[in-house]
């Protein structure tokens, strides 16, 4: 079933708009191959305006993310994770539904193979999806009291350490309750969606994405008594800059803020959620497996034979 940014009387998206990792070699031929698909399914085809640099087509329309977010049923998205996570945060308060095809090496969230992709297409556009919504996160670097630097993050906010400094002192609260000091190389605050990016490799915990939990991972902590810990998604999170140096805020690894002594970094949920479209019949523990490596044994039954 579609999410309800279509029209009641439309069961299926008329305008879709393909955004790609322009860079990747070769990139312009299966985006010809989709355009070509889309078009002559009746539909109206948008490239955002990076994209459409690339590509060599007649009577081309390029649109930018804002557009897209105005004028798009639905956005396909071909490239790796990170492709997705760009779009993700600029479509979110727009409401356009995303499909990922992968070009990357994980693809957890862009999880259609670029082989035989157009067979996948024509069936989602059909209806035929399993559709989920994520959470993202929002927050603003305070310093002296005064918002100096938003963003949102579909998977982390990362408060580190630079690579040749020491170790980083952080203060954290949770709803204006304190909870602990830390040193360490930095705290990745992760939604559920993050939870298989930088915090996995952290040892944080797998959350599901239907959680309402948000993860905070300690980076490489002084004391081992640091651990992760999930709080409700209800939560505001404040990480205030005690002491170190060379020290930074990143937001998906995308967007980037320097830190002083005495900065607040205030984390909560954000009101904008990302709806992710997949083949029907897809499962978040096929990714799992699929990305993690993780092995299937044979049924208890069939080893007792």
């Amino acid at each position: 079933m579609w999410p309800l940014k279509l029209p009641a009387e439309t069961l299926l998206p008329q305008t879709v708009a393909i955004v790609a990792k322009y860079l990747a070699a070769g990139i312009g031929q299966s985006l010809t191959e989709i355009a070509d698909f889309l078009e002559a399914g009746g539909h109206t085809v948008l490239f955002e305006t990076d994209t459409a640099q690339h590509v060599q087509r007649a009577g081309l329309q390029a649109a930018t993310p804002a557009q897209i977010g105005h004028l798009a049923d639905v956005a396909i998205v071909v490239g790796g994770d990170g492709t997705m996570l760009g779009i993700a945060r600029q479509l979110a308060p727009y409401s356009v539904p995303l499909i990922g095809i992968n070009l990357g090496r994980l693809g957890f969230v862009t999880d259609i193979p670029l082989e035989g992709m157009i067979p996948v297409l024509a069936e989602m556009l059909e209806g035929k999806v399993e559709s989920e919504s994520r959470t993202l996160l929002e927050a603003s670097v305070l310093r002296d009291g005064v918002s100096i630097f938003q963003a949102l993050a579909l998977n982390d906010v990362v408060v580190s350490r630079g690579s040749g400094a020491g170790m980083a002192e952080l203060t954290v609260s949770v709803d204006g309750r304190f909870m602990y000091n830390q040193r360490s190389d930095g705290l990745i605050v992760a939604t559920p969606t993050g939870s298989t990016a930088y915090a996995l490799s952290g040892g944080g915990p797998i959350l599901h994405p239907r959680l309402q939990g948000i993860a905070l991972v300690p980076i490489a902590p002084h004391s081992l008594s640091n651990r992760p810990i999930i709080v409700p998604d209800s939560s505001e999170i404040v990480i205030e800059i005690a002491g170190g140096r060379d020290i930074s805020v990143n937001f998906d690894m995308q967007s980037f803020a320097s830190l002083q002594l005495g900065d607040r970094i205030a984390v909560r949920r954000s009101a904008h959620t990302v709806t992710f479209l997949h083949p029907q019949g897809w499962s978040y523990y096929d990714t799992l497996r699929q990305k993690l490596h993780w092995n299937e044994y044979p049924s208890i039954e069939g080893n007792l034979r």
